[in-house]
């Protein structure tokens, strides 16, 4: 089984706006019938994002937001990961793919354009860089 990464407008499309694209990655992550994976930093990322205005999250619903992540995904050690060999535009963004990296062969479902940018090279690693929602079904 592939690893999953999820970067944080993912997790905002599961667990704020429940998006009815990411019903099935929704489900599979609860059941945890895929692995999903955090560190730190991606943490740090998400709990930034949540509390921004523009979400009208308070604290409860936040909080609430991230016990559930972190109860669900395998969390790892930042200082630990091995960086990728591919530098993304956002530097905010380069822990999805040293995660990746880093747990390869995986699958890491992004919506971001600089990311998805990274596709093609990361896949001689055998990291699928994708938009799809789907990408994690056999």
């Amino acid at each position: 089984m592939k690893l999953v990464v999820l970067d944080t407008n993912i997790l905002l499309d599961i667990f704020v706006f429940n998006d009815e694209r990411a019903v099935d990655l929704k489900q599979a992550i609860l059941e945890q019938s895929i692995q999903v994976v955090a560190s730190q930093k991606t943490l740090e990322e998400l709990a930034d994002v949540l509390s921004r205005p523009l979400f009208k999250l308070d604290e409860e619903a936040q909080a609430a937001i991230l016990v559930q992540w972190k109860s669900i995904a395998h969390q790892v050690d930042d200082s630990n990961l091995a960086p990728a060999p591919w530098k993304c535009q956002d530097a905010d963004d380069q822990i999805f793919l040293d995660l990746a990296y880093q747990f390869r062969p995986a699958i890491l479902i992004s919506k971001d354009n600089a990311v998805l940018q990274i596709a093609s090279r990361a896949a001689p690693e055998n990291i699928l860089i994708t938009s799809d929602y789907k990408a994690f079904k056999p």
